[in-house]
């Protein structure tokens, strides 16, 4: 269905635009005239050329999902029908992208599905946890609830999120600016002193021609080198792709000496207070620790989250199976074994991953308190190493002539 811009006046004289959606001009005419406008200029809303590419239009990202969840919950309380909250979503909507799927929802309601059923098409802006808990939300009729959560949640994943990939970004960086600052010098700076060496004529010191040795072998062998870099990450992910892979390395990154902690720690985090959400939303068990699984992002704890759903199954408590996985901490299985007792297992998890969230700060921080010195000292001792070496024979010719 085409869409016509509009301008028009209402009955106060004021002038009002918009854009609606209609079969043609006369039919834009005639809506505006309903709600007491009198349009004095309609034309068909010229196509986006670049509609159809993929790539070139925007993302929908977590923020947007998230400011949709709040708004649509606050409109669901204040006792507005789905369908006119969705088509208001959609005319506020500035990314293209989501008004667009927020068009295609609104049409799928309209025509008969259930909220649930209509998102599930966009698995990639709202997965399995979303879609299920808008279903139990649909079918409790807590709906403006659920959203709230849902928005409360998603907010406090994303911060986790960042402030676990700070953590890991700030050595990372650091270590790429300090290769790219040692192949330079490497690759156009110590030639140059090599040449002025080879006029002064004598032996060189020993960590001189170690540096120069090692520059003429960077020079002759950039791009072999450049070659091995792009191979090894090639490599890495082709091999991180497979099952065996993925699980090692998974594994790996958790017995890190420091990092493992963090990621531990933000792993656990995030598998209570999705668990708390869901439970407390009305998600049974056995469907929360499925979609938890899948969403865990490290097949470490997938793993482990999957070996209690078949202990549930199997008639144990929640507790048992994670502290036989041995990923998770002894105080997190007891603190479950007390709420799994005391039938307040949601509010306990809640509470643990409060917790975690506060042990997940204080790691960062003293994760980039260790890191930083040890940074200042690393590039200290190799950028500082290099050019003390470069002016040792000059030290050496000084004190010569003298």
């Amino acid at each position: 269905m085409p869409v016509y811009l509009w301008k028009g006046k209402d009955s106060k004289k004021r002038v009002r635009k918009g854009e609606m959606e209609a079969l043609s001009e006369e039919a834009v005419r005639v809506n505006l005239t309903k709600i007491k406008i009198v349009p004095t200029k309609i034309k068909e809303k010229p196509k986006d050329i670049f509609e159809n590419i993929a790539f070139m239009q925007p993302k929908v990202v977590q923020a947007d999902v998230i400011l949709f969840c709040r708004q649509f919950s606050t409109m669901i309380d204040a006792g507005l029908p789905i369908i006119q909250c969705l088509d208001i979503l959609h005319s506020q909507q500035d990314n293209k992208t989501f008004k667009k799927m927020l068009k295609e929802i609104k049409e799928a309601v309209e025509g008969g599905e259930t909220l649930a059923d209509a998102l599930k098409k966009y698995p990639k802006e709202f997965d399995d946890l979303f879609v299920n808990m808008i279903a139990a939300g649909e079918a409790g009729g807590i709906l403006d609830i659920i959203l709230s959560r849902l928005s409360a949640y998603m907010e406090k994943a994303a911060k986790l999120k960042a402030k676990i990939k700070g953590a890991m970004t700030y050595p990372i960086v650091t270590m790429i600016i300090a290769a790219i600052v040692v192949a330079i010098i490497m690759v156009f700076v110590i030639p140059v002193f090599e040449e002025m060496f080879e006029g002064m004529g004598g032996a060189l010191p020993m960590p001189t021609q170690i540096v120069v040795n090692m520059s003429r072998f960077v020079k002759g062998n950039i791009l072999y080198i450049i070659a091995a870099i792009v191979f090894i990450i090639f490599a890495f992910k082709r091999f991180y792709k497979t099952d065996k892979g993925e699980a090692l390395i998974d594994d790996l990154s958790l017995k890190l000496p420091v990092m493992g902690m963090l990621l531990r720690k933000g792993a656990v985090a995030k598998f209570t207070r999705t668990m708390s959400t869901m439970l407390s939303s009305g998600v049974s068990i056995l469907d929360a620790l499925d979609i938890v699984a899948k969403t865990a992002g490290n097949r470490t704890i997938e793993t482990a989250i999957y070996d209690v759903r078949s202990g549930i199954t199997e008639g144990r408590t929640m507790s048992d199976p994670l502290s036989e996985s041995g990923v998770f901490p002894s105080m997190v299985c007891q603190m479950i074994s007390v709420g799994e007792s005391t039938g307040a297992l949601d509010d306990m998890l809640k509470k643990i991953a409060d917790f975690y969230d506060d042990e997940v700060d204080q790691a960062v921080e003293n994760m980039t308190a260790l890191i930083e010195p040890f940074m200042l000292v690393f590039l200290g001792v190799v950028i500082g190493g290099l050019v003390v070496s470069m002016y040792l024979p000059i030290f050496k010719m000084a004190a010569a002539m003298g």
